[in-house]
């Protein structure tokens, strides 16, 4: 039985998570519950689970993680805000199933100095897809990683064609759902940019070695190729509640979680290399990561800003990208501690802002 507390009980990870656990009740138990401000939901969690402990916000959220015994910390915040409750879970020796991507990108070497080895547990279907493939071989046997993107609602579009794109334009992702920030990022593959720092940062994988191929069907969630010339790929349906299953009982197996392939009907998957000139978000955040330091902080912050701008009608959807790289642009690389990286990412929105007013 793993005692799991889950950070950001009420989103899309959250409350599968808790579909998952609701099903297979001999194998998990919810000990806490953590959500940015819907009381009423955690509430209705909370009694359904029998959880007795509930926080609200990040610090709080932080402050549980340090204060209930759990085998498992499954955090499914959005955004750099879950840096604080994911240092706090690395602290108490909980594994740390990590949906919560910009928190590894942003505190980078800070949380990989947190973790003991194989403590985090990735959630991201992607990495999640690496982690499985790369259990075929040794580290010294692996060639390249290969992240697979879906393309984004925008596919096979021309930068010039993306000019008058909107917002609602921008949400209609064909394949997930999701939030707005991260909708919006998968649109941009500013998402796929961030994914290829944090599979660096996950699997010690230099950047020259990862990879991004575009498989609209988003049956194949990424690959290892290994230096025999074989690669290994992990294949399933669009379903999250299998890499968060995963992350939930690494590295077991939980039965029936999701649906397999249905392999008597006929199915067609193709993959199309990256259109680096109408998406140029992967290789900026290679330059990024490659970078270090408090660059994807300031990459990350400033692209949140950004889309938040663009969805207030302040900026048009090129003007995002145009933003993070001029922000990226300005940056002098400060302090990889914990203040070096919360100032790195004020200095960020600050500076995303007045760009932002600049084009206005």
């Amino acid at each position: 039985m793993r005692r799991v507390i889950i950070l950001g009980s009420t989103g899309s990870i959250g409350t599968q998570a808790l579909d998952v656990i609701a099903a297979n009740p001999d194998r998990f138990q919810v000990v806490g519950l953590t959500a940015g401000s819907n009381r009423e939901l955690v509430a209705e969690q909370a009694v359904r689970f029998g959880v007795t402990e509930t926080a609200f916000g990040a610090d709080d959220a932080a402050a549980l993680v340090r204060s209930v015994e759990a085998d498992v910390v499954l955090n499914g915040i959005t955004g750099s805000v879950g840096l604080g409750p994911t240092l706090a879970a690395l602290e108490t020796g909980a594994t740390l199933a990590l949906a919560n991507k910009e928190s590894l990108i942003v505190g980078g070497d800070l949380v990989k100095q947190a973790a003991a080895p194989g403590q985090i547990v990735p959630v991201d279907s992607e990495h999640s897809a690496l982690a499985q493939a790369l259990r075929s071989g040794a580290p010294s046997e692996v060639r390249r990683l290969v992240l697979t993107a879906s393309g984004g609602p925008f596919r096979g579009r021309s930068r010039d064609s993306l000019r008058d794109v909107t917002p609602a334009e921008a949400l209609a992702h064909p394949t997930w759902d999701m939030g707005l920030v991260v909708t919006t990022n998968s649109s941009t593959l500013v998402n796929k940019g961030l994914e290829v720092i944090e599979a660096h940062l996950l699997f010690d994988v230099p950047y020259a070695q990862i990879e991004v191929t575009v498989h609209p069907q988003s049956i194949v969630h990424s690959m290892v190729e290994f230096i025999d010339g074989s690669t290994i790929a992990q294949c399933s349906p669009p379903d999250m509640r299998l890499p968060i299953s995963l992350g939930l009982d690494w590295p077991n197996r939980v039965p029936d979680v999701g649906a397999p392939l249905d392999w008597t009907t006929a199915s067609t998957w193709t993959f199309e290399p990256l259109d680096t000139k109408a998406f140029p978000a992967v290789q900026l955040a290679k330059q990024v990561g490659e970078a270090g330091a408090t660059f994807p902080a300031v990459f990350n912050a400033a692209n949140e800003q950004a889309v938040i701008a663009f969805h207030a009608g302040a900026i048009g959807y090129l003007d995002i990208l145009d933003t993070v790289r001029a922000v990226v642009d300005r940056h002098s690389v400060g302090e990889a501690t914990l203040p070096g990286v919360l100032a790195a990412e004020a200095w960020a929105r600050g500076e995303a802002d007045r760009v932002i007013a600049q084009a206005g």
